[in-house]
């Protein structure tokens, strides 16, 4: 498989001034500098392109075209910081999703009414059997 392509730039730069202002902001330069601006936009989409040709790599060296989070997780391992956040955030983004899930929007309610897996949480099956096994039932010959 061949290497990915590069694709032409934008001219100028890729991220608006107030979004660089205020990540330098967090780490401590109340008033930065254009030229501060322009590099650190440079730096950012200079790390994006190369971490997103890696992970590109990744896919291909498993027989796959298109570029899965496990590759990215893959790039980012020798980094432990940047592998925990992602890990963190995908983390946070599942227990919204479920959150999601167990709220009715429609009625208003806090759970779905018959959803299997809203009661499973608790440890309590639907029939109120607890450890989550159900016994399986044996036909009889008639």
């Amino acid at each position: 498989m061949a290497e990915p392509r590069m694709r032409l730039r934008q001219k100028g730069q890729q991220f608006s001034n107030p979004e660089l202002a205020g990540l330098l902001e967090a780490f401590g330069d109340t008033q930065p500098l254009p030229a501060t601006l322009t590099t650190l936009d440079e730096i950012i989409t200079d790390f994006i392109i190369e971490t997103c040709h890696s992970a590109a790599i990744c896919a291909s060296y498993s027989r796959r075209q298109k570029i899965k989070v496990d590759d990215f997780k893959w790039v980012l391992r020798r980094d432990a910081k940047k592998l925990g956040r992602v890990t963190e955030i995908f983390f946070a983004e599942k227990i919204l999703k479920d959150n999601r899930k167990a709220f009715d929007i429609g009625t208003g309610e806090g759970l779905v009414q018959g959803k299997k897996g809203a009661v499973k949480e608790l440890g309590v099956d639907d029939e109120g059997e607890e450890g989550g096994r159900k016994k399986k039932k044996r036909k009889t010959e008639a």
